[in-house]
């Protein structure tokens, strides 16, 4: 079994059943076990800039899927909740990024592994904290912990964990 770490992020409609589907979805899929998931972290956009906010969150699981097999189960959960590529980086109703899988350097034609960006994002990497402190980031070779600690407080307000209240 390989150890995944996928991103969840969502825009558009009621964000939090697009990730409780997201979620639901992964799970129900024959080869996908998610064994832990971080809170739901409510975040401004990066990139494009004139969208509503995120929620993003983590989740940690197993599969016995290769990457491309992964990613193909990743985007046609996607495509079923409704995604529809328009603007980069702009609004989605629902985002699911391959973090991690296993501790391995990958690049494939449409999938780098770990997530080029992840040790620069505090919305991976304050979620991922929550679950996996320790996990160390093979890119950057510090665990999620030490990456944390070196974000700004700035940075680190802008990361508010949300409620439905």
């Amino acid at each position: 079994m390989n150890e995944i770490i996928i991103g969840l992020g969502t825009n558009l409609g009621n964000r939090k059943e697009n990730l409780d589907k997201a979620i639901e979805l992964l799970n129900n899929h024959e080869a996908i076990t998610i064994e832990s998931a971080s809170s739901i972290y409510e975040t401004k956009p990066v990139g494009y800039l004139e969208q509503d906010h995120f929620l993003n969150m983590v989740v940690k699981g197993r599969t016995d899927l290769k990457p491309a097999a992964l990613l193909e189960s990743c985007q046609a959960i996607e495509k079923k909740l409704g995604r529809e590529k328009t603007i980069v980086n702009g609004p989605r109703i629902i985002d699911l990024d391959i973090l991690v899988y296993n501790k391995e350097n990958r690049q494939l034609d449409n999938l780098r592994i770990p997530h080029p960006r992840m040790h620069e994002r505090a919305f991976v990497l304050i979620p991922l904290n929550e679950i996996s402190p320790d996990f160390i980031i093979p890119t950057s070779g510090k665990e999620v912990s030490e990456l944390v600690d070196q974000l700004s407080e700035k940075v680190k307000r802008e990361v508010v964990k949300w409620s439905e209240e």
